[in-house]
């Protein structure tokens, strides 16, 4: 595996090495070691999947909150996301900025997000199919989110949120805050 670092503190692409043949390839996605010497999380509590039919379909800005905060890994295993992460931890130099990738079942990519930051997605091509690690269990007392649209964050959506059907977005995920109205992360 290469983790490459993201333009927020603690945060990775990881490309994956592939020793492939004529019949196709093998590839380590997860090793204790490996993320180990780079610092990072390697006690799993959850692993999850996310289906969404539509292409626009936007996730998030989703997190949990201490105790609960998490760890996830982020892998796109069918179609293409744009994935992006913000950082919420207090103090940060970072704080309220976000990084913005793709992922998707060609390139097998994955992004590595530390806890204090919020998560989302929004997909590409229709019938996207997604891999979680999480590092803790889901709480919903602990769960909260940042509006997807805050200019604050200034995210480039690549299908603008605006423009899509009500069913490409949750009642939910419509209704969370703006960046000024959450509380930084105190880790």
């Amino acid at each position: 595996m290469r983790f490459e670092p993201l333009p927020l503190a603690g945060a990775y692409r990881i490309e994956l090495d592939r020793r492939g043949d004529d019949r196709g390839f093998f590839a380590r996605m997860f090793c204790t070691q490996e993320f180990a010497d780079h610092g990072l999380n390697t006690v799993w509590a959850q692993m999850n999947t996310s289906f969404s039919q539509q292409a626009g379909t936007l996730r998030g800005l989703h997190f949990q909150r201490p105790p609960c905060a998490e760890v996830k890994v982020v892998r796109c295993v069918r179609g293409a996301i744009l994935d992006v992460i913000v950082d919420l931890r207090a103090g940060s130099p970072t704080f309220g900025q976000h990084a913005a990738l793709e992922l998707n079942d060609d390139t097998r990519s994955m992004v590595y997000i530390p806890q204090g930051f919020a998560h989302g997605f929004q997909t590409l091509v229709p019938d996207t199919e997604l891999l979680y690690l999480h590092s803790a269990a889901y709480s919903p007392a602990h769960e909260g989110g940042v509006h997807h649209a805050d200019p604050a964050l200034g995210i480039a959506w690549p299908l603008p949120p605006s423009s899509l059907p009500a069913s490409a977005l949750s009642d939910r995920d419509r209704g969370f805050p703006p960046l000024n109205s959450v509380e930084p992360f105190r880790l």
